[in-house]
Formats: C-alpha cells, structure tokens, sequence
C-alpha cells in the first residue's frame, strides 16, 4: 500500500490548489493522510479526488475542517494494510517526543504528526515517528516536503521524506 502523507497545508493562504509537484504523487496513492492545519475542508476534498483521505484536526482548524465527512477527529486510529497507524497534529516538543509517542500510543506500529514543519522519520524498537513536514509553508527547511510510506504485509517496508520545491 503506498500512503502519501501531508501536514500544515494551510489553505487558502500558502495552498491555493494542489501542486503539481504534489499532485504527481497523489496519482500512484492508494490512501491519503493529512496529519492537520488543513485550514479549509475543500483541500481534503481536493485530496479525495485521488484516493481516500484520512485526517486528523490541526490548532488551525476550525469546525468546517472537524466535520468534514463523516468527522475529522483529533487523534486517529486505524489499520492499513496490517500497520497499526496512530495520526495527530502536534506530538508535543523534540525531546522526549519518541518515549512521548510510545506512550500515547502503545499498539501503534507507525505514528503520523505535524505541527512543527520539521520533516522527520525516526524509529526505535519497532515503532516509527514520521513528520512529511509541509509542502506548501517550509517555513526554514531547504524545501516543501510530503511523506511517502509503503506498507506491506503488516510492516512499514519504507518511509521517506520527498521534496516538492
């Protein structure tokens, strides 16, 4: 299964319509994640075009984004292709943050956060942190970034960060 990840998006001011850049790999998705600051519901609408959008709320986000569908939650749980998958927005400050998640999310195989802009993937005893980062506000990263993560057979087979400016 190949999952694009998103984060901090923050339509309309910095994601007027999906980038092309962007969009090229929305095409080959099997299933989307937004980890939040959608800011306005029409980018998951926007996102669903490609393949079905799973999404938590960001502290951007106001009520329009949390009732999109059938409910736009705060923290996410789900299963994809046999990985037990964790989503929130914000995972808190840097230090501590893998013990933190572990924690929060004790069954969880891959555990999805934005907030910060800071793209990241880290793993440690069997648990992988991943941040896509944001492909439309780097704020002081080199680039916009999204999240590709390939799941197979219960397993995160790979996890990379992909520049899109």
């Amino acid at each position: 299964m190949r999952v694009v990840v998103l984060s901090d998006t923050h339509a309309p001011r910095r994601w007027k319509s999906c980038p092309e850049r962007v969009a090229e790999h929305l095409r080959t998705a099997d299933v989307i994640l937004h980890a939040g600051d959608v800011c306005t519901p029409d980018v998951l609408d926007e996102l669903a075009a490609f393949a079905p959008v799973y999404a938590v709320v960001g502290n951007n986000d106001g009520p329009e984004v949390a009732e999109w569908g059938s409910g736009v939650p705060e923290v996410l749980e789900t299963t994809l292709a046999g990985v037990r998958v964790a989503m929130v927005h914000d995972s808190g400050q840097a230090t501590g943050r893998m013990a933190r998640m572990r924690r929060r999310f004790p069954n969880a195989d891959l555990v999805v956060f934005g907030h910060s802009h800071i793209p990241l993937t880290q793993t440690e005893d069997g648990v992988r942190i991943f941040n896509p980062g944001s492909p439309t506000d780097r704020r002081r990263q080199p680039h916009g970034t999204i999240g590709i993560v390939v799941l197979q057979r219960g397993r995160v087979k790979d996890a990379s960060i992909v520049p899109v400016t």
